[in-house]
């Protein structure tokens, strides 16, 4: 039998008992030795303490005991989170050998749900990047075009939940890094609002912007793991009606440039959304110019502090790339650092101003598909842009203030693309509500 295409799907066979949670993982280790060769979305495979943890599930379950929903489904996670007895290695070799001497919070808590823990996933080297190409591990490529980046800087992550590798993921996210990799791969993947889901136990990249959140192949997937990350009720999303939805687009600075293939099926999602009854109404950042500047003067200094004790010492422990990029925060004053601060604060403002008279906010996910592997630029509109500013410029802006924030998968006439969706401090479920109506109406494939 396959794996199950959703979290609810497979919670709903094994209460039914059509399948086992040992065959849940041997369906997922099938799928690993399937795609992980040719994807290099895994850097550890903890296949016998996957089955172990399968049949304590089983017996449980037997027993009349039931956890939840996680309850001996298999899930992995991006290798930056603790696990108690396993290198953390935030796929570098600085971090190789540092072995974990306890679970993270949110590693506790899933084991807590009966989720089974088959793998750490492989990410760009200490999440600093959006391609996932730099890794001491091997670049990860995309599941349906191996030469083509699977977005980063989750994307591991984002792989092992398109190619059934497992049915879900927890990854991490400080300018999208959950976000990006979903939309590229077309899954779900969620950045919760600040501060609801611990960072303990997490290799960081920024304290300021850090976010930890799921990926997974539906909206409800995403709302129970989400649920079980921050410790909170488990979340059935009640879908949002589209009579009174109101909807505000996002436009100048998201707008363009923006891909042909991307904007055009953006477009199509937003008439479908109209003709179910969501109210559309333009809006503006008056900030957004400020944006790249200020999320590169926290985020550098930020991660060269964290760095500091083998920045110089380990120096070609790091990829060349992301080593230089944390060197370049050292030389961020702390003027400038401040005054980046500030800017977060103006732009949380503003955004808070926009979502007190709607809903939620839409826009792209990213600009672009998937970038071939070692592109550095694209073109977009006739305009030439680093790929990595073009991959950031949607996303970064909600881990500036902290607003939830969640992509779909958007139906395009090739490579997948991303529907994001953003919502007002602190209600994430309303988020996960209005999301779960969009992916009834909106051409969003599985």
């Amino acid at each position: 039998m396959p794996l199950p295409a959703t979290m609810v799907e497979a919670a709903a066979a094994l209460r039914a008992g059509r399948y086992t949670a040992t065959t849940l993982v041997e369906r997922s280790l099938e799928a690993i030795a399937r795609h992980d060769g040719a994807t290099h979305a895994f850097i550890r495979i903890d296949a016998e303490s996957a089955r172990a943890a399968a049949r304590v599930a089983d017996h449980e379950r037997a027993r009349g005991i039931d956890r939840g929903p996680l309850h001996g489904l298999p899930i992995s996670l991006k290798d930056l989170i603790d696990v108690a007895g396993q290198p953390t290695t935030a796929g570098s070799r600085v971090c190789a050998d540092r072995v974990a001497t306890a679970d993270a919070p949110i590693t506790a808590r899933l084991r807590q749900a009966g989720a089974v823990l088959i793998g750490k996933t492989n990410l760009h080297e200490f999440a600093l990047g959006t391609t996932s190409e730099d890794s001491a591990f091997g670049p990860i490529l995309h599941p349906a075009d191996h030469t083509r980046s699977a977005g980063g800087s989750s994307g591991g992550s984002a792989v092992a939940v398109a190619t059934g590798m497992g049915l879900a993921s927890v990854g991490t996210d400080t300018g999208g890094s959950i976000r990006i990799p979903a939309a590229v791969c077309g899954v779900v993947g969620l950045k919760p609002s600040r501060g609801e889901v611990p960072v303990e136990g997490v290799v960081p990249l920024s304290a300021t912007f850090d976010h930890v959140g799921p990926l997974a192949r539906s909206v409800q997937d995403a709302a129970w793991l989400w649920s079980v990350l921050a410790a909170r009720p488990i979340h059935t999303v009640h879908h949002a009606d589209f009579r009174n939805l109101r909807l505000g687009l996002l436009g100048g600075y998201f707008a363009h440039p923006v891909d042909g293939v991307v904007a055009t099926a953006f477009a199509r999602a937003c008439d479908r959304l109209r003709s179910a009854g969501a109210h559309i109404t333009d809006f503006t950042v008056a900030s957004a110019p400020a944006i790249t500047e200020a999320y590169v003067n926290v985020v550098l200094p930020e991660g060269a502090a964290w760095h500091a004790p083998w920045l110089d010492s380990r120096s070609g422990d790091y990829s060349p790339t992301v080593h230089g990029r944390l060197i370049s925060g050292r030389h961020i004053s702390a003027v400038d650092y401040l005054r980046a601060r500030a800017t977060c604060e103006r732009l949380r403002q503003e955004m808070d101003e926009l979502l007190s008279t709607v809903d939620a906010l839409i826009l792209p996910t990213l600009p672009i598909v998937a970038p071939v592997s070692d592109q550095t630029d694209v073109t977009i509109d006739g305009v030439e842009i680093p790929v990595r500013t073009a991959m950031l410029k949607h996303t970064q802006l909600f881990n500036m203030t902290g607003h939830p924030a969640i992509t779909l998968p958007l139906e395009t006439t090739g490579l997948p693309a991303g529907f994001q969706l953003v919502g007002r401090l602190g209600a994430t479920s309303r988020l996960l509500d209005i999301a779960a109506a969009c992916e009834t109406v909106c051409p969003f494939p599985r």
